[in-house]
């Protein structure tokens, strides 16, 4: 599995879990961090892991605000909790990081959303971030 490819897993793991236990992401993350420096471990400690966390935390307003725009009779809080987490982070690497091109950060989406999800997830995850990727000149 490419490095990349466990970061966005890793980063995920987190927004999930913060979301679920009502935590900041980032203050998460930074345990997660102090834990495995502690420990020894190297789990967690791919630095586009962080960077994909305090992406998508430090832009959670413009985020939500556009997969709430665009996700078509869907609310954020209607969404399965995974999905929430996959779109939060493609839409950040969509949106926000011009170092992912927009194909990989919507595939890399799509095949968390299939490995993790529901059958309809992939499908709805891949028309969003394309969505939002046709649209990104006027949200960004």
């Amino acid at each position: 599995m490419a490095a990349r490819t466990k970061a966005r897993s890793r980063a995920l793991d987190i927004l999930f879990e913060a979301d679920q236990r009502g935590l900041n992401a980032e203050a998460l993350l930074d345990e997660r961090l102090r834990d495995s420096a502690t420990s020894g471990s190297r789990a967690g400690n791919n630095p586009y892991t962080a960077e994909l966390v305090r992406g998508v935390v430090g832009k959670w307003g413009d985020i939500n605000a556009a997969l709430t725009d665009y996700s078509q009779g869907w609310t954020l809080d209607r969404m399965p909790a995974v999905d929430r987490a996959i779109l939060r982070i493609g839409a950040w690497e969509v949106l926000f990081n011009d170092d992912i091109p927009d194909a990989v950060a919507i595939s890399e989406a799509v095949a968390l959303a299939t490995e993790l999800s529901t059958d309809e997830s992939p499908t709805f995850v891949n028309g969003l971030l394309a969505r939002l990727s046709e649209v990104k000149a006027t949200i960004v």
